[in-house]
């Protein structure tokens, strides 16, 4: 059995039992590729020493302690699949362990530059014209979700209505979850459906239409349009993205008042402690409030 067959055995099971998105399945396989070409292996006679000279090397070459865990996770994953479908005997990868990762914390932007943004957006959509409209809608629903941006760019044009005050939302691994819509996010939408309904893409089934293969704006396209908008707002580019607002949704939200938990489904975390991730963020801001501004921080 050849590694292309073995790998697309592979992919199809990540696809339809694991729910993977196109992108994960295409990481996965650049990462296992990669692996299998770095010495010529066969994915059938690979050994736990060939995973760890793999490893080795990687490191050798300046990668990233992330990046190699990322790689090591594919390959577990790979051989995990081979064993329980009885491909293999073994799982040469079962014992390796994980590098050890510092988390870093997120970059957050503050309450002040996320009102500049939508003071922006809106003052650009006011002005009538249907790409100022857009990001005014794309702005305002990123900060009122906390949806990330493969999840916003997906929503069918269904989703929303002058009734809508709940978006249904299909997150990672095929998890559905409800997200509040707040009233300033659904007047911003309403009008970009206005315009977008009397226009050329007006029977695409998204929400934000794109007359590129996708048939809906792309991720990078609305990190693009969000670092333009920083420009306006006179708020660095640099600290501006998609992800970036989906982090200040949760830590604004937490840092008033709100419910970890709520928090955690709101943004389909599977898991609570990567949400809690959000709380270490005010840690250290309250740290750094203190030691500036404690008159006996010196």
């Amino acid at each position: 059995m050849s590694n292309r067959s073995i790998l697309d055995m592979f992919l199809e099971m990540m696809a339809a039992e694991k729910g993977r998105a196109k992108n994960s399945l295409l990481a996965y396989g650049r990462d296992l590729t990669h692996f299998a070409d770095s010495d010529a292996l066969n994915f059938l006679d690979v050994n736990a020493e060939d995973i760890r000279v793999y490893l080795a090397a990687l490191y050798k070459d300046g990668l990233k302690a992330g990046t190699v865990a990322r790689r090591l996770s594919a390959i577990r994953q790979l051989y995990l699949f081979l064993y329980t479908d009885g491909i293999r005997t073994d799982n040469p990868a079962s014992n390796i362990e994980s590098p050890k990762l510092e988390q870093p914390l997120p970059k957050i932007l503050s309450e002040q530059d996320v009102d500049k943004l939508l003071d922006a957006a809106e003052q650009l959509g006011l002005v009538g014209k249907l790409d100022g409209i857009r990001i005014w809608a794309l702005v305002e629903t990123l900060y009122a979700t906390g949806l990330r941006v493969s999840e916003l760019v997906t929503l069918l044009r269904r989703s929303i209505s002058p009734d809508t005050v709940m978006l249904m939302v299909r997150g990672k691994g095929g998890r559905e979850r409800m997200v509040p819509l707040g009233s300033k996010a659904r007047l911003a939408l309403l009008a970009f459906i206005k315009g977008r309904d009397a226009g050329k893409l007006k029977a695409s089934p998204f929400l934000f239409p794109s007359v590129g293969k996708e048939q809906h704006l792309t991720r990078r396209r609305v990190g693009q349009l969000l670092k333009e908008l920083a420009v306006t707002a006179g708020v660095m580019p640099s600290s501006v993205s998609p992800h970036k607002l989906r982090h200040a949704f949760a830590t604004h939200l937490l840092a008033n008042g709100a419910d970890l938990r709520a928090v955690q489904q709101l943004l389909g975390h599977a898991d609570i402690s990567t949400t809690q991730i959000y709380t270490h963020v005010l840690d250290e801001r309250l740290k750094t409030l203190v030691l500036e501004n404690h008159p006996l921080s010196d």
